[in-house]
């Protein structure tokens, strides 16, 4: 509890702990993609197009966690640079479905094999049944969450 009684203990606080770890998770993968030319943003982009074909600038969005403007400089930039293509205009209502390119599934490939080293790693205290357990549990408090209060 905090020195006043008003907070929380961080030193238990689960939710704390995650975002923690969620911090950590997200330097250690910026590190290993930072060579590559590559933000986690960037990582996620052409992973959920890999994914997901022809996702939009919205769907890609919710997936990467940002905003549909920052996304829409993203993809922007990723097409202008070879990684992805959207058809210039949109095939149904006002969305631009993007697919990867060859150039974007090469660079994909690097990066998921960094990330991967990055996941290894964080779980290497880990037991098969405890990384069971920490999925189950993780995609249970998600769940609990987005069901709301």
């Amino acid at each position: 509890m905090s020195q006043d009684g008003a907070g929380i203990d961080l030193n238990s606080s689960l939710g704390y702990l995650l975002k923690e770890a969620s911090s950590a998770l997200r330097v250690a993968m910026e590190e290993v993609l930072r060579p590559l030319g590559m933000s986690v943003t960037h990582y996620s982009c052409l992973e959920l197009l890999a994914q997901r074909p022809g996702l939009s600038n919205s769907e890609l969005a919710r997936g990467a966690f940002v905003t549909r403007q920052s996304m829409n400089v993203l993809l922007q930039a990723l097409e202008r640079d070879g990684y992805v293509t959207r058809p210039a205009t949109p095939p149904v209502g006002k969305a631009l479905p993007a697919r990867l390119t060859p150039r974007g599934r090469r660079s994909l490939e690097k990066a998921s094999a960094a990330v991967r080293s990055v996941e290894v790693r964080m779980l290497a205290g880990l037991t098969e049944t405890e990384r069971s357990d920490a999925l189950r549990i993780l995609r249970s408090m998600v769940r609990s969450l987005r069901a709301g209060g």
